[in-house]
């Protein structure tokens, strides 16, 4: 099985998890429950992200220092989540606003690096948020889970 097949795999495990909850901290709650980001689960996701942007097929695209690329598009398989990921270092990425929100795991690269103020695990925006996503100290990885692939980036 491929890294790509595998990948989907794990994520589909969330997705089907998700099915559809409603994106709120009770959803953030249960995700961090579930899947603990030192799980099996979050392990082999973190892994597997790191292995693909060094072989290029993550985060191959680059704009103002944010790495990014989206991996899986909107799929009924996948509950209609797509799958994005982006690297991070010490910086505020493009503001945008989440129509149907958004399902963060953060992957600190840089043992502390914070994402939006949050360390490691997951992180859930609701409906018709917005935010400039942001990492301090250090590096990190953050996988989104779009609900139809759904964002809109706005001018700030």
């Amino acid at each position: 099985m491929s890294n790509i097949e595998t990948f989907q795999g794990l994520i589909r495990q969330v997705t089907d998890f998700i099915g559809a909850k409603a994106l709120d901290k009770s959803l953030q709650d249960q995700l961090n429950q579930q899947f603990p980001y030192e799980g099996e689960t979050c392990q082999r996701i973190v892994e597997i992200c790191k292995s693909a942007a060094q072989q290029g097929w993550m985060c191959q695209y680059e704009a103002g220092g944010v790495r990014y690329g989206r991996v899986i598009k909107p799929h009924a398989d996948m509950h209609g989540y797509s799958v994005d990921v982006v690297d991070m270092e010490d910086l505020a990425g493009p503001h945008h606003r989440h129509p149907n929100g958004e399902i963060d795991l953060i992957m600190p690269i840089s043992q502390d690096a914070l994402f939006d103020g949050h360390p490691q695990g997951w992180l859930v925006y609701g409906p018709d948020t917005a935010h400039s996503p942001t990492v301090t100290q250090g590096r990190a990885m953050v996988l989104y889970l779009l609900p139809e692939g759904k964002i809109e980036f706005t001018r700030q």
